[in-house]
C-alpha cells in the first residue's frame, strides 16, 4: 500500500482498507449499514483531498468541518453495528482508535488554519 505524505489522509486510507477487510459478516437485512460505512468512508477521503488541495482557507475550514461530521457519521454507524453485535469488540476498539486519531488529526488541522489567519 502507497503511504499518503498527508497524516489525515493516510489514516483515513488506513481506516478504508481495514472497513474493506472487517466488514463481511454483515447480515443481508443490515446490508445497508455496511454500505453506509463503505460510502461514508469515502466520501471522507474526498472531502479530505479536495481540502488539501484548495489555497481558500474559508473553504478549507468548511470542508474540514465538513470531514469531521463524516467521520463523526461513521463512528455512529460502526457503534450500531457493534449494539446489533454485527462486529465484535475487538473490531469495535480498533475502529475506535482510528476514528479518534482521525478526529484529532482534523481538528489540529482546522485549528492550524484559524491560527495562520490571526
Amino acid at each position: 500500500m502507497q503511504t499518503e505524505k498527508f497524516k489525515v489522509i493516510d489514516f483515513i486510507r488506513k481506516l478504508m482498507i481495514y472497513i474493506d477487510n472487517n466488514l463481511d459478516n454483515f447480515p443481508k437485512k443490515d446490508i445497508e449499514i455496511k454500505n453506509r460505512i463503505r460510502n461514508v468512508s469515502y466520501d471522507l477521503l474526498e472531502i479530505s483531498y479536495e481540502a488539501n488541495t484548495t489555497d481558500n482557507s474559508e473553504l478549507k475550514i468548511n470542508l474540514i468541518d465538513k470531514a469531521i461530521a463524516k467521520i463523526k457519521v461513521l463512528d455512529f454507524l460502526l457503534n450500531l453495528s457493534y449494539d446489533k453485535q454485527i462486529i465484535n469488540h475487538k473490531r469495535y476498539l480498533k475502529f475506535g482508535e482510528a476514528i479518534d486519531r482521525i478526529i484529532k488529526y482534523l481538528v489540529g488541522w482546522k485549528k492550524s488554519i484559524l491560527g495562520s489567519r490571526a
